[in-house]
This record gives C-alpha cells, structure tokens and sequence, in this order.
C-alpha cells in the first residue's frame, strides 16, 4: 500500500560526488600529463568492463537456454492451456525468465505462429509476458548495490520502474485486448494497408561481441522451436552447436523396387545434408549433457557479470567526480528552458530507443544505466524515460527480424512483432505524457524507500512477482478456468477493496467507519515489515552465530572434547530461549 503514497522528505536528491583530489589549477605540467593519462586508462578500461559485462549477459542468457531451453519448448507446446490469456501471459513471463532473453521466447512465439501452431490472438498475451520477464535482469543486477543504502534505494527504484511499467500496462491492455482484440485488429490493419518486402536484420554491436561470445559457446536456437513445435527428432537433438557449415548435396541413391514381379534397383536423386565445418567454441568437444554445460557457463557468467559490475561502479565513482561529475549530471537531467521543457522526457524516449537499437537488447541496456542510478548521475526521473525508450528500441529490432521471414510467413511474423511494439507504444501513451499518470515512478521510489529500510525485502519482491505468482496463475490454469476464476476473483476483489480503504485512510478518513480508518486493530504482523523484519534478522544471526559456534566447536574440541559437548548443550539451550522470545513477539 505504501507504493501508491510518497513521505514528505524527499531522499532523492542527486548526491554531490565530490573531488578529493588535488584540483587542476595546482598540478605542474608532469601532474596534468599524469592524470590525463589516467583518466584515458581509465576510460579504456571502463570500456572494456561494459564490453566483459555485455558479453557476460550474452553467455548468461545461453546457459538459461541450456538449462531451461528445453522446459521453454514443452511449455509452449501446451496449446491448451495457452488458449487461456492470462495462462499465456504467464507462459511468456517464466520463458522468458527461463531463457533470459525476450527475443528467444518472442522469435519461438513467431515460428509457432508461422507455422500455424498459434494463431495471433492466442500469441498476443504471450508477447505481453514476455515484455515482464525481461525486465528481472537489471532488477537482479540492482541487488549486488545493496551495500549501501542510499545507493541500493536509488538503484532497485531505477531497475523496478521497469517492472511496474509493464505490470501495469499488461493490467489495463490485457482485458482491453480480451475484450475488443485492439492490438490484434490494428496490426491486421498495418499488415493489409502496406506493401512489406522482406528484409534483413541488422548486426550492430553482435559483430563485437560475437567474437568472444561465440568462441566460448554456441547453440543451435532451432531445438526450443523444434520442441515446441512438437518435432520428436529435436527432443533427442543438443543445442550446442557442432557443425556451423552445412550443405545439401544431390546424391544418387539405389533404392529398392519392383518390376514384372522380381526384384530390382533403381537410382534415384536423393538429398542428403552434410556436414563440411565444425564450430570453434571451447565446448565443441566436450562429452557433457547440456545441463551440465549451462549450470557451468552460468556460474561463470554470474561471477563475470557482478565482478565486473563491481568494477564498472568503483570506476565511475573515481571518476565522475568534481567538475566532470557535475556537467554530465547537469548534460542527463536538465530539462529544456520553458514552454519546451516537456519535450526532454520525449529525447531521452529516443536516445533509450536509439542505445537498445545499437546493443540489440534492453536487458544489456537498462541494466548498464541501473549502476548509473544507483551512484546519483541518473535521475529517477530520467530514467523512466530511457526504459521506456528500450522497450521500443528493442521491437524495432524483432521488426527488422521478422521482415527476415519467408515471403509466405512475413505477414503474420511481422504481425506479432508489431503487437510487440504497439503494446509499448500504448503503455507509454498511458503511463508518461500527463505526470499525473506516471505511477511507475511513484510506486518504485516507494519501493525504493520500503527496501532502503529492509533490504531482505528485495528478494522478497523479486520471487513474488516474478516466480510465485506466475506459477500460482499457471497452476491454475492447469486446474481449469473454473479454478482460476473461483480463485482468482475473490482475491482480486479483496485486493480492490484493501487498495480503496487505505485510500480513503490517508485522503478521506471521514468516509470510513471508526474502525476502519486505521489497520491497528490487526494483529501487527499483518500491517507492518517490523515483526517480519526481527524475525529475519533474528534468523541471519543465528544461522551466523550457528556457523560461529560450529568453527569454535570444532577448535574446542581437539582441546578439550567434554567442555565442546557442554558448550554445545548450553548454545542449543541458549538459541531455543531465544526462538520463543521471536514466537512471542
């Protein structure tokens, strides 16, 4: 409730990144000549941590596809279920986050639909789960700033504004696609008013980064499709990627036959695929299921990834500091001179379409400005903005992607790629030209401050929304719409009616009845992150001291065993004492 309401202090103000050092104006000529030279190293480095980090949310990606690809496949090869919407909503949420990439799971929902497996109404809630689950990367990447506070608030409401944007979204254009298929009728107009020729997509920064990416690994993406498409000879088939050149040969092949009653040969033309070149990658030859080889490749590119974002911001604080520190801050946040101060917003739309176009994702994109949020160069503000400029930029990509199909297939692949990008375009229609509208930056500044204050709240957050409650819609969906519309409306009911009466405590107490102006007379638990709070930490300690009293166990032991097992009794004694005195609190 404490994401619809703002406090009277505003902690969001841009801290002031200090110059410790020594200023210009008194370093001799040897001094100038050695910090330009560091800072040039230190850009070039810079340079380097974002490519290392790039590349690390590239392998990260294809280890969830190894270890999930194939769970992604037989997901999406429920038809059934998926002709519920929001069965298919959530189906869009967990592949995506299964495969960690929103232009795998919406290019499978694309072949489906070209191969006539889906339709494009049954496709449509898919598309829109899959714009959710992309968005858990840059919030999973804002938990490695939790040391700081003031950093850590800034960081998860910069990466959560994304999240509420396409929640919120998907909870007004879901039942308004369900009830007048909007999105579906005005793609079907775009489709029929214009002549489309096939393209090409384009590789930008893939041409960079591929060179490192794909000598580590390489996967052969058809399989999820062939899954999914219900083809029993990829169920059996790896997705690493052995031979990366193929060609089909013409053969001629003595095939049996029958002729005046005997037996006889004849030579048919047949085609045969063979294989001329083997790839190049480290795990070309590595006798390893493809599981094992994802859970390796994903500790890796897990360690690479926050190893190198720990770097990536202890660089930029050396750096932006001072006078610099002030201009780019002044450069992202200053808002054009009246009457025109509201077409900034609109460029920064621009620039985050334009960034995402170049990087060719909008995982790679808002999670490399989440850091930035998080050490006060980017506001709040601006960032909103940029992430909803990253959503676009990211759909004109599968565009381009799509216009790469097959003449008999580019209508209806091109069709849910524009759903993709009207559904963007829809959601910043309502959530950014009026401010009043712009709740997402509300609701995460919220959560920014409810998570500053109890950190363990960001997990909580995170496998909520992302985890428990798509799967308890899923489980649902299984059980039949009967179960889910049983279930589901008396808990969006009450939901309704909770959100109303906070409402009306904080604006219009006098409405409501004595009793209800105030939650007090629940149990205190059921209104406040307090008791919940000792409680884990409560828990953390003892686990710690748990940990503490094995390691000096241990060391007692080889002293003298009797006082190791006397200790022992009175720290089991001692933590159950305070196991009832959580319980009573």
């Amino acid at each position: 409730m404490a994401l619809v309401e703002q406090d009277s202090e505003d902690p969001w103000d841009l801290p002031e990144l200090k110059d410790t050092g020594v200023p210009w104006s008194a370093l001799d000529t040897k001094g100038k000549v050695l910090r330009v030279l560091v800072s040039v190293l230190k850009f070039i480095i810079l340079l380097g941590l974002l490519y290392m980090f790039i590349c690390s949310l590239d392998i990260l990606s294809s280890a969830f596809q190894l270890v999930g690809g194939r769970a992604a496949g037989d997901i999406f090869q429920e038809n059934s279920i998926l002709s519920n919407p929001l069965a298919g909503l959530v189906i869009g949420v967990l592949v995506t986050l299964l495969v960690q990439s929103s232009s795998t799971s919406s290019s499978i929902v694309v072949s489906m639909v070209s191969s006539g497996i889906l339709t494009v109404q049954v496709a449509v809630p898919i598309i829109m789960g899959t714009n959710i689950g992309t968005s858990v990367t840059n919030t999973l990447v804002a938990m490695t700033q939790a040391g700081d506070r003031s950093t850590f608030r800034r960081a998860f409401a910069g990466a959560t504004v994304h999240d509420f944007f396409n929640w919120l979204s998907v909870l007004v254009l879901l039942p308004l696609e369900v009830a007048s298929g909007y999105l579906y009728r005005v793609t079907k107009l775009i489709i029929e008013s214009f002549q489309i020729e096939s393209g090409e997509a384009p590789d930008l920064l893939n041409v960079i980064t591929d060179v490192l990416t794909e000598a580590i690994i390489q996967l052969d993406e058809s399989v999820i499709g062939g899954i999914a498409s219900g083809d029993s000879d990829a169920r059996n088939k790896s997705m690493i990627k052995i031979w990366c050149q193929t060609a089909n040969e013409t053969v001629r092949h003595a095939v049996s036959c029958v002729r005046f009653a005997t037996n006889c040969w004849q030579l048919k033309n047949v085609s045969v695929m063979s294989n001329i070149k083997k790839c190049n990658h480290l795990f070309v030859n590595v006798n390893l299921p493809d599981l094992a080889v994802g859970l390796i490749l994903l500790a890796l590119s897990l360690l690479v990834l926050c190893s190198c974002l720990v770097c990536i911001v202890k660089l930029l604080n050396s750096m932006l500091k001072g006078q610099v520190a002030s201009v780019i801050k002044k450069i992202l946040n200053t808002d054009f001179p009246f009457p025109f101060g509201w077409v900034t917003g609109y460029i920064a739309i621009v620039v985050g379409a334009g960034m995402t176009f170049i990087v060719q994702s909008s995982s790679v994109f808002t999670s490399a400005i989440t850091p930035l949020v998080g050490i006060g160069v980017i506001s709040i503000e601006r960032a909103y903005p940029l992430s909803l400029g990253s959503n676009i930029g990211t759909t004109t990509t599968a565009i381009l992607a799509a216009m790469a199909s097959p003449g008999d297939r580019l209508a209806n692949a091109l069709q849910i790629a524009l759903v993709h990008f009207l559904f963007n375009i829809s959601g910043i229609i309502l959530w950014y030209p009026i401010p009043f509208t712009r709740f997402p930056i509300r609701m995460s500044k919220s959560l920014g401050n409810i998570t500053a204050s109890y950190r363990w709240f960001a997990a909580v957050y995170i496998i909520l929304c992302f985890f428990v409650l798509p799967l308890l819609v899923f489980s649902l969906s299984l059980a039949g719409w009967q179960v889910l519309v049983g279930v589901g409306v008396p808990l969006v009911v009450m939901l309704i009616i909770v959100v109303v009466i906070n409402v009306l405590q904080k604006r219009k107490p006098g409405f409501l009845p004595a009793g209800l102006r105030s939650w007090d007379f629940l149990p205190l638990w059921a209104h406040s992150l307090d008791p919940w709070d000792k409680v884990v930490v409560a828990f953390t300690a003892k686990c710690c001291c748990c940990c503490k009293c094995c390691q000096e166990m241990q060391k007692a032991a080889y002293d003298n065993p009797a006082m190791a097992v006397e200790k022992e009794v009175e720290d089991e004694t001692k933590i159950e004492l305070d196991i009832i005195k959580v319980a009573k609190l």
